[in-house]
């Protein structure tokens, strides 16, 4: 009789392990966070989100930081709770749950030790190397700015109706360029809604963001051109090919139109 090896084991999947208690106006950082993407997801401006958390010039944060969402965040748990271990913690959309059992302690066991301090280091900027991209840059807009893609716009910037930017039709793997000049900030795909995005720093105002990416070309501390090629077109919702491309100011979606030369 042949022998049969018992499956392997599933890798276990690693947990952050919160520094405090946290409720719904917290967020604790997850591995692949960066303050920028925190303070996207939530319309925050991340000057106003690093001096809530007393987080220095380098915005560094690490997993399992909690981080307050506001001025005032009031711990609704008890002291000395802690979230419950059952819960998802990858789910980002609504608020964790709170055990409402103290924590226990095992005589003998390890505590666990608080993230070591380190000396603030100033990330490492690196020109990317992608090539600069033939898109509309004419009159009009504000200076610097140019068209991320050559594309027919499909959905306009309405609030209202839940659109935070434009949304651009072309070809699957078309070139997507930086729409000004400035540093990534973020690239990854770790916010939903935006599958692989890009985020790039234009000034201490302003962000751009580029979402439905089929390949990200650039890495976060890459600094960029206006029209260098930073991904390209991917698939969004509706498996089309779809960029979709928001202006943020001081953490705030506003209309990119005005930005963008006339074409």
């Amino acid at each position: 009789m042949q022998n049969v090896e018992p499956p392997a084991p599933a890798p276990a999947r690693e947990v952050e392990i919160p520094t405090r208690p946290y409720g719904p106006n917290d967020h604790m950082v997850r591995k692949g966070d960066t303050l920028y993407s925190i303070a996207f997801r939530r319309q925050l401006d991340y000057r106003d989100l690093a001096r809530w958390n007393n987080i220095g010039p380098d915005y560094r944060i690490y997993p399992g930081q909690v981080l307050r969402l506001s001025a005032t965040s009031p711990l609704t748990p008890r002291q000395g709770q802690i979230a419950s271990q059952g819960v998802d913690l990858n789910d980002t959309d609504k608020p964790t749950a709170l055990s409402t059992q103290p924590m226990p302690v095992v005589a003998g066991a390890p505590m666990p030790l608080p993230p070591p301090s380190v000396s603030p280091v100033a990330p490492a900027v690196s020109a990317a190397s992608t090539p600069v991209i033939d898109t509309p840059a004419g009159g009009g807009g504000q200076p610097g700015w140019r068209w991320p893609v050559n594309g027919t716009v499909v959905r306009g910037f309405n609030m209202d109706a839940g659109s935070r930017g434009l949304d651009f039709t072309g070809t699957l793997g078309q070139p997507v360029a930086a729409a000004n000049s400035g540093k990534v900030v973020y690239s990854g795909s770790a916010l939903k809604g935006y599958g692989e995005l890009v985020i790039i720093k234009h000034d201490d105002l302003r962000l751009s963001a580029y979402g439905y990416n089929q390949r990200r070309l650039v890495k976060e501390g890459d600094a960029v051109s206006a029209g260098q090629q930073i991904a390209e077109m991917g698939n969004g919702p509706e498996n089309k090919p779809l960029l979709h491309f928001e202006i943020r100011e001081r953490g705030k979606p506003v209309n990119p139109v005005p930005y963008l030369p006339s074409r």
